[in-house]
């Protein structure tokens, strides 16, 4: 497959819209990717193998991805002076559709987070994240095959919206007179002050992706996570407009548990259950209940913890893919962080990104190269044959490098 260069692009290689809500996508598309920082380009290098294979696979010399880089992280601070240069952004909606390596964000000081950035600037609203169980996956728990989880969160609001200010500035000593004096609230001094604004407009869209894609998918139920019995205005608002939203706009297809509870099995069949837990007890659910939870919709702190926390049940953050998804483009990345004590090791899983890929391609709509790159990841795995963070927790394990693990799926895919 190709990489190419900025200079030998052409109109035929971008996707388009069909004016329906869904993508035309050409039989050689220009796809561009961010390497990322410390491990990423390992990663990247294993992912690009194991996706070009699947195409191939699947298609023979008829389809073929023509890779663009554009740059981001600590890359693109080098050559540029700037980590999120306006040129990638710009690739990213001209394109529709990117491919995305881990970028470091510093704690506490520094720049702000560019995967917020990337979230907020492009209007990726939906964080999409399927947690599912392959066979020989190191777990925790008894039954883990149990888990088969979407996770829905919404990426543009809640905390994470970054309107904060540090403690002792003007900005939030402004803050703490106005709401200590005009709202009557009680704010220490020496506080930091944070912002919690939660739309609406946000909660609505972000439970519609979640239940068109269980209708879609025949997914049995959409589960709303919230913390509404103490957050009543922000999170519990979060649950009150999906429950309208249900009403509204999924009239028939769409039962909430109550509804279930006064049908017979016959009249309820083939409609999805929209219900609701708080987040405190949903974390226990998930690992008592798993079965009953399928996709799961949910404010934007809440889908951080309960996505990574699915993860750790199967086998950790390097299985979870996760894809940022907008009504005009998507960027599909790993969930992990960079891990800079790794990097040039050749060492990392690159699961996660391959899996990530592996939702891009069937957001493409090429479901057969996305089939076949799923089957030979779950093959690999089963035949025990594994990167240290798996490996090591499996007895009998054949440890392999990066780069190893990716030329395991292409022999697969062969």
């Amino acid at each position: 497959m190709s990489l190419i260069t900025p200079n030998e692009i052409t109109e035929a290689g971008q996707i388009g819209s069909d004016g329906r809500g869904g993508w035309v996508v050409p039989d050689r598309p220009v796809i561009p990717f961010i390497e990322g920082d410390g491990t990423g380009p390992d990663i990247w290098r294993a992912t690009r193998m194991a996706l070009d294979a699947a195409v191939k696979a699947a298609y023979g010399s008829s389809k073929e991805i023509l890779w663009l880089e554009i740059l981001a992280g600590e890359k693109a601070y080098a050559a540029t002076g700037s980590y999120l240069p306006e040129e990638t952004l710009n690739s990213i909606i001209q394109y529709k559709v990117a491919l995305k390596g881990p970028l470091t964000t510093p704690v506490g000081g520094g720049f702000r987070s560019i995967n917020v950035t990337l979230r907020q600037r492009l209007d990726l609203y939906a964080c999409i994240r399927p947690v599912k169980f392959f066979p020989q996956l190191p777990s925790p728990l008894k039954h883990p095959e149990k888990i088969d989880m979407v996770v829905f969160r919404e990426n543009t609001e809640d905390v994470y919206a970054g309107i904060e200010w540090p403690a002792g500035t003007d900005e939030a000593a402004k803050v703490i007179e106005f709401l200590n004096d005009q709202m009557g609230c009680r704010i220490r001094q020496d506080s930091a002050i944070g912002v919690k604004p939660m739309s609406s407009f946000a909660s609505r869209r972000l439970i519609k992706m979640a239940v068109n894609y269980a209708l879609r998918t025949g997914r049995p139920s959409v589960t709303m996570m919230h913390k509404g019995n103490i957050m009543k205005y922000t999170e519990g608002a979060f649950r009150e407009c999906g429950y309208q939203l249900a009403k509204e706009e999924f009239s028939e297809t769409v039962l909430t548990e109550d509804e279930v509870g006064r049908l017979s099995e016959k009249g309820s069949a083939g409609k999805v259950v929209l219900k609701d837990r708080i987040a405190d007890m949903l974390f226990q659910q998930v690992l008592l209940r798993p079965e009953e939870f399928s996709v799961i919709a949910t404010p934007n702190l809440n889908g951080d913890y309960i996505s990574d926390a699915l993860a750790a049940q199967i086998g950790g953050l390097g299985m979870a893919p996760g894809a940022n998804v907008g009504d005009e483009a998507a960027v599909f990345e790993a969930t992990h962080g960079s891990a800079p004590k790794y990097a040039n090791q050749d060492k990392v899983n690159p699961c996660s990104l391959i899996l990530s890929g592996g939702m891009m391609l069937e957001h493409l709509g090429w479901t057969e190269a996305a089939e076949a790159l799923q089957r030979a990841v779950q093959e690999t795995i089963a035949a025990k044959q594994m990167t240290y963070d798996l490996a090591r927790q499996t007895e009998g394990a054949t440890l392999l490098s990066c780069s190893g693990f990716g030329a395991a799926i292409v022999q697969r895919l062969a």
